[in-house]
C-alpha cells in the first residue's frame, strides 16, 4: 500500500509498514501482503523471531560463488567445489532458482554460471549487468568443451542467448541450448523434472 491509503488510517503504524514492505516482494500484491501481516500479528512470538532471524542470517551470512556465482556461504558453493562435477561443462542460467530446477533433473553433472538476470533494455538491464564477462573468462582459463545456454526461452531469455552466443562463438567453444522441450515464454524454475531432463538431454547445436 502506498503512504496515504486510507486504509493506512485503520491501521496502527507497525502493520502497516509491514504490509508495505511485505508487498514490495514478488508476486506479493496488497491483499496477500495484508493477510501475510495479520497471520504474524497471529502468530506466536517465537516463529515471528525465527521468521526475521531468517531473513536477517540470509542477508548476513549468504553471497555469491566467486566462480559461478550462485549463491554460497563460502568462497566458492558446493557445485565448484565437487571433484566429481564434469569440469568442461558450464550450464548458463538466469538465476540461482534455476540450477535448483536443473539439480532436480539429476541427468546433469557439469557446471553452472548464474548471470543474475536477462537482457531487458526497457527494464535499464543491459550486458554490462549481467555476467557474461565472467563466463568468457572462465572459457579462457578453465578447460570448457561445452556451454549450455539455458536462459528461458521467452524473448528475454533468447535475446540473452543470442548475446552470449555472439561473445562466444569465436572462441571455438561447443554452444548448445537445450531442445524445445520446454513451453515458449515459461521459466525453467516452474518446469516440472521429466520435461526439463527431456530438453538438456536433447540440447541443440547453435
Amino acid at each position: 500500500m502506498a503512504p496515504g491509503n486510507p486504509e493506512h488510517q485503520l491501521l496502527v503504524e507497525p502493520v502497516a509498514r509491514l504490509i508495505d514492505e511485505l508487498g514490495r516482494l514478488p508476486g506479493i500484491g496488497p491483499k496477500t501482503a495484508s493477510r501475510l501481516a495479520f497471520f504474524l500479528l497471529r502468530a506466536d512470538e517465537d516463529q515471528a523471531r525465527a521468521l526475521a532471524h531468517a531473513i536477517v542470517e540470509v542477508k548476513e551470512r549468504v553471497t555469491f560463488c566467486s566462480r559461478c556465482f550462485n549463491i554460497t556461504i563460502g568462497d566458492l558453493c558446493s557445485i565448484c567445489l565437487d571433484p566429481s562435477r564434469d569440469q568442461g561443462k558450464i550450464c548458463v542460467v538466469e538465476v540461482p532458482l534455476d540450477v535448483l530446477a536443473i539439480e532436480r533433473t539429476n541427468v546433469y553433472r557439469g557446471l553452472y554460471h548464474v548471470l543474475h538476470g536477462h537482457l531487458n533494455p526497457l527494464e535499464g538491464i543491459y550486458r554490462e549487468d549481467l555476467k557474461v564477462d565472467a563466463l568468457i573468462a572462465r572459457v579462457h582459463s578453465e578447460p570448457i568443451q561445452e556451454i549450455i545456454l539455458a536462459t528461458n526461452p521467452n524473448t528475454e531469455g533468447e535475446a540473452t542467448a543470442f548475446l552470449i552466443l555472439k561473445d562466444l562463438a569465436p572462441l571455438g567453444v561447443r554452444i548448445t541450448r537445450p531442445a524445445r522441450g520446454l513451453p515458449t515464454g515459461g521459466d525453467l524454475e516452474w518446469a516440472d523434472p521429466d520435461t526439463l531432463s527431456s530438453a538438456l538431454e536433447g540440447r541443440r547445436e547453435l
